[in-house]
């Protein structure tokens, strides 16, 4: 397994290219390009359409282990959850932006966007909210307001968004997702949920000339690296781990 899998329940590492024009999804194109994804990932055999004219291919979910892709009107997007190693992922994302300029006609300077989102998953029985609070903490300025006699935090997902180059076109995010509802804390009935915590790496705009896809998604996963090793882990997604082991 991927060398940060031990860091939560369930690890993830996912690719999307946003698109300036809509891509062409007529049943040939859409066929052929997942035809070939397939012939690289044998395994990539379910494949549906969803409303609002996305199509998936993917692979089965029972070993808890599995591929997918998927093709929406202005978005190429590519999964792969509790891979064998990150370097197996980012192979994955690389054969869909190899095949997209081809197959889709996606060109260099068809780029609102591209993301490469490393997402970690925590199973936990309760709130979520006070949970991000006593694991890693709340602002100074806010610590006061939740240590008010009686309340209950209802909602608490921080964010924090970086800009790594002057012209702020590679952007770095943090953020979490929980899934307490003000019904759960106020019945006290809480499900068995997941609570996210999400390293996103964005660049902005079209590609320069001689830069491919494939080389800015790689410099994007490498930043992302970087930071779960030298901050993320140790700050975030360890603290989060043990703060649930002791519940």
């Amino acid at each position: 397994m991927s060398r940060f899998a031990s860091l939560s329940d369930e690890f993830y590492v996912n690719m999307n290219l946003s698109t300036e024009m809509e891509l062409p999804q007529s049943r040939e194109t859409v066929l052929h390009l997942f035809e070939q994804v397939r012939k690289r990932y044998p395994t990539m055999r379910n494949f549906y359409a969803r409303e609002r004219g996305e199509f998936v291919l993917e692979e089965e979910k029972e070993g808890g282990a599995y591929r997918w892709t998927s093709i929406e009107p202005k978005r190429i997007c590519s999964g792969n959850v509790n891979p064998e190693s990150v370097d197996d992922a980012l192979e994955q994302h690389g054969v869909l932006l190899e095949l997209a300029p081809y197959t889709l006609s996606v060109s260099p300077l068809d780029c609102e966007a591209l993301n490469v989102m490393f997402g970690f998953d925590y199973t936990y029985r309760g709130n979520h909210n006070q949970l991000l609070v006593d694991a890693l903490g709340i602002s100074p300025a806010l610590e006061k307001l939740v240590e008010i006699e009686g309340v209950k935090v209802v909602a608490n997902e921080p964010s924090i968004q970086l800009a790594f180059d002057p012209d702020c076109r590679v952007q770095c995010r943090v953020s979490f997702e929980t899934r307490t509802s003000a019904y759960h804390i106020r019945t006290g009935e809480f499900p068995e949920e997941q609570l996210s915590v999400y390293l996103t790496a964005r660049r902005y705009g079209s590609l320069e000339p001689g830069e491919t896809y494939q080389e800015v998604m790689q410099h994007l996963a490498g930043l992302c690296q970087s930071l779960i090793d030298n901050y993320v882990a140790e700050n975030v997604l360890l603290p989060l781990q043990q703060t649930i082991a002791i519940r």
